[in-house]
Order: C-alpha cells, then structure tokens, then sequence
C-alpha cells in the first residue's frame, strides 16, 4: 500500500485505467484528444486512487472530457463548474479535484465563477482549453478572440479587446498560473504534474487547436520552424532564452523587457531575466508579453507563478473546530431552530 497526501492507494494503476468504455466523439485533429492523452498519462504517476479523482466541467467542446475520463465527474451547466467545485472540495477536501473548461465557458458566462475561485485558493485544478473560439455552437468570437477576428457573430471583424487569461488569473490574486499548449506533449504533462503538486487553486490555459473553426491560431508557436524563434519557455531559476540556436534572449532595461540577441558582443548570458516564479510583478510581465505593441516579444510558456497560501478549505476547516471548540457541537434541531423562537396561544 502507498502511502500519499491523499488517501491510501492499493493498486498500481496505468494510463489504460484512465480510459473510457466508449468512443471519444471530438471532431479528428482536434487538440483535445491530446489534453486528453496527456491527462491519462500521468495520472498514474499521482499515486491517487481512481475513485479518488473528480473532474467537473461546465457547456463546450472541452466540457466532453468528463465522460472521456474513467473517474467520477459532473457534466454541469454553462459557466458554473468551478461553483460545483468549490462545493465538492469544501465537503470533500481529500478528493483531487479537476475543473475543465473553454476560453468560452470560463471567461464569459462563468467569468465572474472564474475569478472568485482563483481568490479563494480551494486545491483544485483548473484545466482552460483556449481555442481563441466557441467550437461547439459553430465559431462565433469569444472573449479571447483577437481584435478584428470575423466570424459568424462578427461578420466584420470585432472590436473587443481580448482577454489574456493568464493576467486575469494573476489580477484574481491566483497562487498558480502556467501556461502550455497541446501539441508540445511533453511539456503539458509536466505542467499538468506541477499544478497537482501545488497546493491551492492551479490555473492552466492550454492553447488548443481547433481545426474547424479556428484552425492554426498557435501553430506559430507550435510547429517546428517557427516555435523556437516566437516562443520562450520559462523555467524557475533559469534565465529566458529563446531562438533557432538557443542565440536570443530577454533582459530588462529597468522594468522594460527587451530581446537581444547573444551573438552580440557585449551582451551574455549573465545579462538576461531570470525566471522568478515567485515575484508576481515580473510575473505579470511574462504574461503581457502578447500584449506589448511595440516589442515583438516571444510567446511565453510553463509556470509564470507560484506561491504557497492557505486554501479555503482548511481555512473553513479550521475556522469550524475552533467554533466548536469554543461553543461546543449542537443538534441539528438546535441549528434549525436558532435562538428566537416565540410561543403561539
């Protein structure tokens, strides 16, 4: 018997104990099947039994992947999973508990769910499937959509501002927030790994390809000749280095990123940011790198931030024994009932 953080585990499980009894219905090349094959595949390595991990999405493509994992789950409604998840943790902290989701589902209907998790910090893991589209309802623009997008429900083009999810997150006051995208396999599975491990609310944007409605929309950062060159990856402790030949990097010129290159003499290694995944600030900065209009800077990819806090779960938990410690534990007729209570003649 092995002995976790959860519960014990009396069996060794492998990837296969993960899949489902039935066919997996996403349309063929869509980048859930590997979200998917990612999950199955280090789920073993957790040391959870199966009937130990919960997963709970919300209306979407993504929202599918609870009948597609061989655990207990919840198909819930539009925007809402991460309310049933916060109720399933708080009575049932020693479950691992997984929300998945769509770009759509979490930062519109269910934005403002989205966020008040993240700033409550129960132990969860918050899996968002960005596809920059809503996929299931036939590719109208969603909340991440780049300006100028035409689609069904904007013919001409939109002129909203997109959120950048990992900013939202940070700005929730997130203990966790990492980006990854599905075609780079082994990357996403140690992602995936590292936001178990965390304690506390884990936020994981996955870039996910859909080939119907939206398809390449990160191919820039994913195929072969154009990934090293418009994509950094950051690692704690390591300083941001990038290009075809490993020849470009990042530095601050005060509190402004800026690409260099170190072929240049004059300009080292020792010169370049080094990742600190637990400065919030410089955090933020790595997540705005999309978003900075006259630097082109690379697409940033892993942990941008980590911090230990105390969940919400323990907090309620220690909250409660010392109520009880200091009033003692009531019926629940007592509870019912209250205190004001009146006689009728």
């Amino acid at each position: 018997m092995i002995e976790t953080n959860n519960l014990p585990v009396t069996e060794k499980l492998t990837s296969k104990n993960f899949a489902p009894d039935q066919d997996v219905k996403w349309c063929p090349g869509c980048g859930d099947y590997s979200i998917l094959k990612q999950t199955q595949t280090i789920f073993p390595d957790l040391g959870v039994n199966k009937e130990d991990f919960v997963f709970i999405s919300g209306i979407g493509c993504s929202s599918r992947f609870t009948y597609y994992m061989d655990t207990y789950g919840m198909h819930s409604i539009h925007g809402r999973a991460t309310a049933i998840a916060s109720g399933l943790k708080a009575s049932r902290p020693e479950l691992s508990v997984w929300v998945v989701t769509g770009d759509g589902d979490a930062l519109s209907i269910g934005g403002n769910h989205f966020i008040h998790i993240l700033r409550k910090n129960f132990d969860i893991n918050l899996l968002m499937f960005n596809n920059q589209i809503y996929g299931l309802t036939k590719g109208q623009y969603s909340p991440t959509s780049e300006i100028g997008k035409i689609t069904k429900s904007t013919p001409y083009g939109s002129v909203e501002q997109p959120f950048n999810p990992a900013e939202l997150a940070l700005g929730a006051r997130g203990t966790f927030v990492a980006r990854t995208l599905d075609r780079d396999t082994k990357h996403m599975q140690a992602v995936l790994k590292q936001a178990y491990y965390h304690k506390g609310t884990s936020f994981v944007e996955i870039y996910q390809n859909c080939p119907v409605f939206n398809d390449a929309a990160f191919f820039l950062f994913s195929d072969k000749e154009t990934k090293k060159d418009n994509a950094v990856f950051v690692e704690h402790g390591k300083p941001l280095i990038f290009g075809a030949n490993d020849d470009k990097g990042i530095k601050l010129d005060g509190y402004k990123p800026l690409v260099v290159n170190l072929n240049d003499s004059g300009v080292s290694v020792n010169d370049l940011w080094v990742h600190d995944e637990k400065d919030r600030i410089k955090a933020n900065m790595i997540a705005g790198f999309q978003d900075d209009p006259n630097e082109h800077l690379p697409r940033p990819f892993g942990v941008f931030y980590a911090v230990d806090h105390s969940t919400y779960e323990d907090n309620m938990s220690e909250q409660i024994n010392r109520i009880i410690e200091k009033k003692g534990k009531p019926s629940l007729n007592k509870i019912l009932s209250g205190t004001k209570t009146w006689e009728i003649a």
